[in-house]
């Protein structure tokens, strides 16, 4: 089985905690001994994973980005398939938050999006198997960790899926510039599914026709949108903002 390399800090410190049995080897740049990289050095040795050192510019050779002086040879990524959606929802109490990415094909945006789904709390990241990016050293450097953490679901037919997951009782919110109500003003609260379009496109027709509502961002300056990765952390963490309030208001009852 070939391996990959994933480096950076964060990235092969959360592969160390949460599926150690994953990293082979531990390289670190000749030099780096710093608090942080001890602490990381202490989490392999207590795995059991073999430490080496390497020169910079031989690991510069090794990966492309910033890797900090820090790489590992890690098994295969893995990402989820659809029948895992079923089972995720089925363990799973209170009311799911799902986040689809209809085409998001740049690796930083995916990273950055993994990373925000996990901070608000998302149950899981759909995205369609063909025309997306996918888990890559890059994804998971940007996540810095969660892409070890929230399953990464890639689904064959996307229409499809959203038909299954809205009679399990999810609810689909779509994003579109045009749409005439605000993110703000949509409850978010319960089962819910927010789709999220390409850099630029948007979402696709047949993801859109499957919408129960559109929801779009207010923009008070003079740029027209955001970047997908921006508006999903706002997106997201509205809804976290609203399950919250919603929590709070039933414990004071």
């Amino acid at each position: 089985m070939s391996l990959e390399k994933i480096y950076g800090v964060h990235a092969v410190e959360a592969l160390l905690r949460h599926h150690p049995r994953r990293v082979k080897q531990v390289w670190l740049a000749e030099g780096r001994s710093e608090p942080r990289v001890q602490a990381l050095v202490e989490l392999a040795t207590q795995n059991k994973v073999a430490i080496g050192q390497a020169e910079r510019r031989e690991m510069d050779v090794w990966v492309e980005g910033v890797h900090q002086g820090v790489v590992a040879d890690v098994s295969p990524s893995q990402v989820w398939g659809e029948a895992m959606l079923d089972e995720l929802l089925d363990r799973t109490e209170g009311a799911p938050l799902l986040l689809v990415l209809d085409g998001v094909t740049d690796p930083h945006n995916l990273g950055a999006c993994l990373r925000s789904a996990d901070a608000a709390g998302a149950l899981a990241v759909i995205v369609p198997k063909d025309k997306s990016a996918t888990l890559t050293p890059v994804v998971r450097k940007v996540a810095c960790g969660a892409a070890e953490v929230i399953p990464l679901v890639a689904v064959t037919n996307l229409a499809r899926t959203l038909e299954k997951l809205q009679q399990r009782g999810l609810w689909v919110v779509g994003t579109a510039g045009e749409a005439e109500v605000s993110i703000y003003d949509q409850d978010l609260t319960g089962p819910t599914i927010l789709i999220m379009g390409a850099e630029g496109k948007g979402m696709r027709r047949l993801t859109r026709e499957h919408c129960d509502y559109l929801v779009h961002l207010p923009m008070a300056g003079s740029v027209s949108s955001l970047n997908v990765s921006v508006a999903t952390g706002v997106c997201l963490f509205e809804a976290q903002r609203q399950r919250g309030a919603k929590a709070k208001a039933k414990t004071k009852k």
